[in-house]
């Protein structure tokens, strides 16, 4: 974080200083802010944030002893640290990070990016910043940063030589997108798809759609909107974004300004066609681009990051020779495990209905002669109403792509299990199993040379771990 006195600190959140005993309102602070006492390193800020199963003020002993010298807390507590007591930790986390955007905005020339879409964020969001990073220092989320908490954590990593700030907004809920990015309002932003992830906190697709053009509103008034013309939804955003008075830049597989065509997808990457075009600001042109990254889902990410580069002033061909040096887009995200005789997808940080199909698709286009498609799926959360059909629909497709073996775990996916074999899938080509653990102990003996295997789940199924599991046992 830039280098603040305490005062100034309690003057932005509304707090009442409580200085230590080697401390006065003057003394500056500079370092890392975080909600995790384990972050904490010499002249850290620690955010004492209350929550369901423990309370971050029990920890500020942990946090001195990491090296906070600052924390920022709902009640005093009677470690020797300064603190400063607000009503409400996260507002005052938000509150900072609005202003600490706003110095370095005024003091230099930072640019801001926002990113949102039901999935794809942070695919996106790590194409981006590899893009941006060789343009100058560059601050992107890690991991899924993207909440009430994480999102103002990474605005706050920024310094005085930051150029570039590459935010990530997801919700649950209307309103949390608008909050969020009305902190920062993005020079960028960047409408990667409406899809039915987290439709059940929204109410509907029609209400996600609403829900993720707060970002449209949010954008700095002279900014750039990126938008998926692929998808009608995003494509609907334009009248508004351009009623705003934003430049409007589109991506996608049909008409657009930055399009992809010739897609090939193998076990080793993903390759297509680039055509960039436009119109008084970069000339027609035509770019391979090879992506280590597995999965013909991934093209629309590279697109939307290459468009956001070029409204930031960079050069098609650079962006894409970036793009080529990516290896994975995330932790448990496609992730390439095993070996060359058995290997493993990892994909289960998270799922919807839409990345789950578009796994199930890659799994068996990289799949050759002679090996065999094996698919370890687990429940995809948070869909509300539309949870039983669309775990039927994901049944339905993967027997309808041939895959050979269906492992489904979890009693929340027993319905995507029992579509499988109403579908016509049974004698031991699909199983149910009750965990992760079950699941590993069948696979290790079940799997076999030439087997490539999805592993497949929202986060909160915990397949993602058994995806490692595999990985290392078939390494």
């Amino acid at each position: 974080m830039i280098a603040l006195s305490l005062g100034e600190i309690a003057e932005i959140i509304g707090g009442t200083l409580h200085p230590a005993s080697d401390h006065d309102p003057a003394s500056i602070v500079s370092g890392v802010v975080d909600t995790d006492s384990r972050q904490m390193v010499a002249g850290g800020i620690f955010i004492a944030k209350p929550g369901e199963h423990t309370d971050g003020h029990r920890f500020i002993g942990a946090a001195i002893q990491g090296g906070a010298v600052l924390a920022i807390v709902e009640h005093l507590v009677e470690d020797e640290i300064s603190q400063i007591v607000v009503a409400d930790v996260i507002d005052a986390l938000a509150a900072l990070a609005r202003a600490v955007v706003a110095r370095v905005r005024a003091g230099g020339d930072l640019r801001v990016v926002g990113v949102t879409g039901s999935n794809g964020k942070t695919t996106t969001k790590n194409f981006l910043a590899r893009i941006l990073e060789d343009e100058g220092e560059t601050i992107a989320p890690v991991a899924s940063y993207n909440n009430e908490v994480g999102a103002p954590l990474t605005m706050l990593r920024i310094t005085d030589t930051t150029r570039f700030l590459v935010c990530e907004f997801g919700a649950s809920a209307p309103g949390e997108i608008a909050r969020l990015a009305g902190l920062v309002h993005p020079d960028v932003v960047v409408e990667l798809m409406v899809g039915l992830a987290h439709a059940g906190g929204f109410g509907g697709i029609e209400e996600t759609a609403r829900a993720k053009a707060e970002l449209i509103d949010a954008a700095s008034a002279s900014g750039t909107a990126v938008l998926n013309m692929d998808d009608p939804r995003v494509a609907a955003m334009r009248a508004g974004a351009e009623a705003r008075g934003l430049r409007v830049l589109g991506f996608g597989q049909g008409s657009a300004d930055v399009r992809a065509a010739d897609i090939d997808v193998t076990a080793s990457g993903t390759s297509c066609t680039v055509f960039v075009a436009v119109p008084g600001h970069v000339d027609a042109q035509a770019l391979p681009l090879r992506l280590q990254v597995l999965g013909a889902h991934h093209v629309n990410n590279a697109l939307a990051a290459i468009a956001a580069a070029i409204a930031l002033g960079v050069a098609p061909a650079d962006a894409i020779a970036r793009l080529e040096t990516v290896r994975i887009a995330e932790r448990w995200r496609m992730q390439p495990m095993g070996g060359d005789a058995v290997r493993i997808i990892n994909d289960a940080y998270n799922a919807s209905p839409d990345s789950m199909a578009a796994a199930l698709r890659t799994l068996a286009q990289i799949t050759g002669p002679g090996e065999r498609t094996v698919a370890v799926l687990g429940a995809m959360s948070e869909l509300g109403e539309a949870a039983g059909e669309e775990h039927d629909r994901i049944g339905l497709l993967a027997v309808r792509l041939n895959i050979q073996r269906i492992v489904v775990v979890g009693a929340e996916a027993r319905r995507l299990f029992l579509a499988v074999v109403g579908e016509g899938s049974w004698d031991g080509e699909a199983v149910h199993l009750p965990d992760a653990d079950a699941a590993f102990d069948y696979l290790k003996d079940e799997l076999r040379p030439g087997d490539r295997v999805l592993v497949k789940s929202s986060n909160s199924a915990g397949l993602r771990f058994l995806g490692d599991r595999l990985g290392e046992s078939f390494s």
